[in-house]
C-alpha cells in the first residue's frame, strides 16, 4: 500500500533519525486582520513550505550541519513530490520517507494576524498511516539520536508499539526524544504513562503539558512527567521561556529576545538545537542555551525553518545575549 520516495542511498547512517509529522504548509505572511465574509486582503506573497516536527527539526538539524534522516509517509502528489524534493535539497536523507498511495499528502494551511497567535486548518492525509513499525528500517542501523514529533496527533502511532521501539534504541545506545501536538482536550496521560519510562528527553510546550496533564503551572507539569519516567523533561513557554527538570538540573530559563513574525515551527527549530547540544556531549543548561537561541532565530521569519540560525549565527547570538537562569526547589 506503500512505497518507498525515489532517492539516491544515503552514504552513512545519519546521527539523527526524525520522525512522525511531514506537512505540506501553506503560509501567510502576517495580516493586519482577518478578511470579513466576502473580503479580500492582499499580500505580497504565499508560501509554500515543507512543514511538520518530523520535517522541521530534520531541516534545522541539516543547516546546523548535523546529518539526519526523516520517517515519515507523504502521498503520491505534487505536494509528497514537493516534500521530498525541499527535504533532500536541504541535506536531509529520504531512504525512509514512504509514499501512501491511499492517502493525499498532509497539508496545512497556517494563517498569521499581527498580535495573535497561529490559526491551522490541517488535513491529516498520509500522517494518518504512519506506524511504529515505519521506524524498523530506520533503525536497523540505529542513529545517535531518535526524535519523534509530533506524537498523540498521528492515530495510528500506537503507545505500546512505540514504547518497544524506544526500548529496543536505548538499548542500542540511541537517545530517544519525544515531541507532541494535542489537537484539543483528550485522554493523553495514559498513552505517555507507557512511552515516557523510554523516553530520554520528553518535550511540550506548557498548552500541551496542560491539555494533558490538567496541571496549569510549568514546574509542576515538568515533575509529573519527570516522575513518570522521562529522564529529562522541558516545558517550553514561548517568550516567557522555559523550565526545565531531570535528577541532575531543576531550573527556569527566560526567553532570548526576538522580533516574533511568525511562531510556525519555533518548537522543533527549538528541539533540533537541543539535539545539536546533545550531539556534542554538552551539558543540559548548555543544550537549554542552544535550544533557545535556535526557538527565538525561527520565529523572526514567515515559515517554519526560513529564519533558523546558522551553527556559527547561533554562537554569536549566545554570546552577545545573556539570559535568566533560575534554580528550582520541586
Amino acid at each position: 500500500m506503500y512505497s518507498h520516495v525515489s532517492t539516491s542511498p544515503s552514504t552513512s547512517t545519519p546521527q539523527v533519525v526524525c520522525a512522525g509529522l511531514i506537512v505540506a504548509d501553506h503560509v501567510c505572511p502576517p495580516l493586519d486582520h482577518l478578511p470579513r465574509p466576502g473580503e479580500i486582503v492582499q499580500v505580497d506573497e504565499l508560501l509554500l513550505n515543507i512543514g511538520g516536527g518530523a520535517a522541521n527539526t530534520a531541516v534545522d538539524l541539516a543547516r546546523l550541519g548535523v546529518s539526519a534522516a526523516v520517517a515519515a509517509r507523504v502521498g503520491g502528489d505534487a505536494f509528497g513530490q514537493f516534500a521530498a524534493q525541499t527535504l533532500k535539497e536541504a541535506g536531509v536523507a529520504t531512504d525512509h520517507v514512504l509514499t501512501d498511495a491511499r492517502r493525499p499528502t498532509s497539508q496545512t494551511l497556517i494563517v498569521n494576524v499581527r498580535g495573535q497567535d497561529r490559526r491551522f486548518i490541517h488535513t491529516q492525509g498520509a500522517n494518518a498511516g504512519f506506524v511504529a513499525a515505519d521506524l524498523d528500517a530506520a533503525l536497523e542501523h540505529p542513529p545517535r539520536v531518535l526524535h519523534i514529533g509530533y506524537f498523540l496527533i498521528l492515530p495510528n502511532l500506537r503507545a505500546d508499539e512505540l514504547a518497544l521501539r524506544f526500548a529496543r534504541a536505548r538499548q542500542a545506545g540511541v537517545i530517544t526524544v519525544l515531541d507532541v501536538a494535542t489537537p484539543g482536550p483528550g485522554r493523553y496521560l495514559e498513552a505517555l504513562e507507557v512511552v515516557l519510562p523510554h523516553t530520554d528527553v520528553f518535550v511540550p510546550n506548557s498548552d500541551e503539558a496542560e491539555l494533558i496533564s490538567s496541571i496549569s503551572d510549568p514546574v509542576h507539569q515538568a515533575q509529573l512527567f519527570h516522575n513518570m519516567g522521562a529522564a529529562r523533561v522541558v516545558v517550553t513557554r514561548g517568550e516567557h521561556g522555559l523550565v526545565s527538570i531531570s535528577n541532575d538540573l531543576k531550573v527556569r530559563l527566560g526567553a532570548y529576545p526576538t522580533d516574533l513574525v511568525d511562531g510556525s515551527g519555533g518548537g522543533d527549530a527549538f528541539n533540533a538545537g537541543y539535539i545539536a547540544g546533545l550531539l556534542e556531549g554538552r551539558s543540559e543548561l548548555e543544550c537549554l542555551k542552544l535550544a533557545s537561541a535556535l526557538g527565538a532565530s525561527c520565529v523572526r521569519a514567515v515559515g517554519t525553518t526560513a529564519g533558523v540560525f546558522t551553527r556559527a549565527e547561533a554562537e554569536d547570538f549566545i554570546n552577545r545575549h545573556p539570559i535568566t537562569i533560575e534554580t528550582l526547589e520541586t
